[in-house]
């Protein structure tokens, strides 16, 4: 029997905020696989599609994985900075960047749908 689509994506929700790095789609779906052998890849893929699109998670481009969302971002820009010595993530509300960016890529009559800033760099615990 299929769960609901709610289920299922508290059912990612809970994988993804019981790591403290982020998570490919694969390594989630080793995760639930734990529990639910028949789960299959499209399924996973399928629900952090909707968990991205409703702002609840959030897709690190740069390195193909996904992390939970920490805050509230209506109407502002989700800031991920990420380090690259031990992976971990920092999210901070960048909602001051918002019109500088719209401001940007206006100029070229590009239309923005969703703003992700990622940083690379080194955290606190590992730059000492």
């Amino acid at each position: 029997m299929r769960k609901p689509a709610t289920a299922r994506q508290d059912d990612v929700l809970s994988v993804l905020r019981s790591c403290d790095r982020p998570m490919t789609a694969y390594q989630i779906l080793e995760q639930l696989q734990a529990s639910e052998p028949d789960i299959a890849p499209p399924t996973v893929y399928r629900t952090l599609s909707s968990l991205t699109d409703q702002g609840r998670a959030h897709r690190l481009e740069s390195i193909r994985a996904f992390v939970p969302c920490t805050c509230s971002h209506a109407g502002q820009v989700p800031v991920l900075a990420i380090c690259g010595d031990c992976g971990t993530v920092e999210e901070h509300d960048g909602g001051d960047l918002l019109p500088l960016l719209n401001r940007m890529t206006r100029t070229g009559n590009f239309q923005s749908e969703r703003h992700i800033v990622e940083i690379h760099g080194r955290c606190g615990g590992c730059a000492a």
